[in-house]
């Protein structure tokens, strides 16, 4: 095999991919070998290009007959670690002796699981603790609190309580399935932003007005076309108003804002921007980066305390990113906080 048709057969792998001789010398390696690796020059050692002990030693056994070595080891790279799954295969065919070793980046598989596994621990958790509650309280109720009205009316009460936040934190994932389900696929219809913005205030006031908050709508008056899924986009702002009402309404007054973009950089041209902002205590810093992730609360107690079920902003996000949309935050301890959804517009104002 001559080296330019090598070279053409290695340019067609989209993974790392070296080939050496019967000597273990390099033939040829691939774009994504010399990303993961480094510059690999022909007929060096491959000892010298990675020194992994257990992948030398299985490259040694194919070269001495083996048909084929797979192992998963950590990569000790320049200056990081990367899992991955090292397969050497012996070539054996005219005018080709060695082996091809093949390298695949399993790093974000592991993270997956590992997120998958958080996953599980953290609905596991959520549910047990109301569970737990449910059925302390049913045992109370059979035995000692059996004939006693008072207890059982103040138990009752708490049970459907803890019910209640069983029944949201299912509703929420459920809502968090979808979601993902659908982020790939942009939205096709029109929705009509300012009038959204105006019912959504318009309904959310009673609420807030019996938790001492009002509600501010700014820039809606005139007719906003975007492109969206309209239940999605009630699902953000209802989500970000009642959290600004839980979570910001010690500052009385929660103002949510509706502007134009001509141009922003993020997305890459005109879009709209909706802010729903608080005067409440703010969020220290070290948390905002994390606010959209799944169950992540600032206060966990409270957070409970208020119904929250820790996948709202996590929704939020999902919603926002199939709208090829951006979330920011902003927040600062004593200042309040704001949060804003900045929308692509490719329909314009009517």
């Amino acid at each position: 095999m001559t080296d330019a048709t090598l070279a053409a057969l290695l340019r067609t792998v989209p993974v790392a991919l070296l080939v050496v001789d019967q000597d273990a010398r390099i033939l040829g390696a691939n774009e994504p070998a010399e990303a993961l690796l480094g510059p690999v020059p022909a007929t060096r050692p491959f000892v010298t290009v990675l020194r992994q002990p257990e992948v030398n030693a299985a490259l040694d056994a194919v070269l001495a007959g083996q048909d084929r070595a797979r192992l998963n080891v950590t990569l000790n790279l320049a200056d990081h670690r990367v899992l991955c799954e090292v397969t050497v295969t012996r070539l054996a065919g005219p005018g080709l002796q060695g082996a091809a070793i093949s390298i695949e980046d399993r790093s974000r598989d592991e993270e997956t699981e590992q997120m998958r596994r958080d996953f599980v621990a953290n609905v596991s958790h959520e549910l047990r603790t109301p569970l737990t509650a449910l059925m302390g309280f049913i045992e109370t109720l059979r035995g000692p609190a059996r004939n006693d009205p008072d207890a059982r009316d103040r138990f009752l009460n708490i049970m459907e309580r803890e019910a209640g936040r069983m029944n949201r934190l299912v509703a929420d994932l459920l809502s968090l399935s979808r979601v993902e389900q659908d982020e790939r696929r942009r939205p096709v219809q029109n929705v009509e932003l300012a009038g959204l913005l105006r019912s959504e205030v318009a309904t959310l006031t009673p609420a807030a007005a019996a938790a001492g908050v009002r509600l501010e709508l700014k820039g809606a008056g005139n007719k906003v076309m975007v492109p969206g899924d309209g239940d999605q986009l009630v699902q953000v702002f209802r989500n970000l108003i009642e959290n600004a009402v839980k979570y910001g309404g010690s500052g009385g007054v929660v103002t949510v804002t509706l502007a134009h973009l001509d141009h922003e950089p993020v997305l890459r041209g005109p879009a709209w921007s909706v802010s729903v902002a608080d005067k409440g205590e703010g969020i220290e810093s070290q948390h905002l980066p994390r606010l959209t992730e799944r169950f992540y609360r600032v206060d966990t107690h409270r957070s409970r305390e208020k119904g929250g079920t820790g996948l709202g902003l996590a929704i939020v996000k999902h919603i926002v990113s199939r709208h090829r949309g951006r979330l920011r935050i902003e927040s600062e301890i004593g200042q309040g906080s704001r949060f804003t959804v900045l929308l692509p517009e490719t329909v314009g104002r009517v």
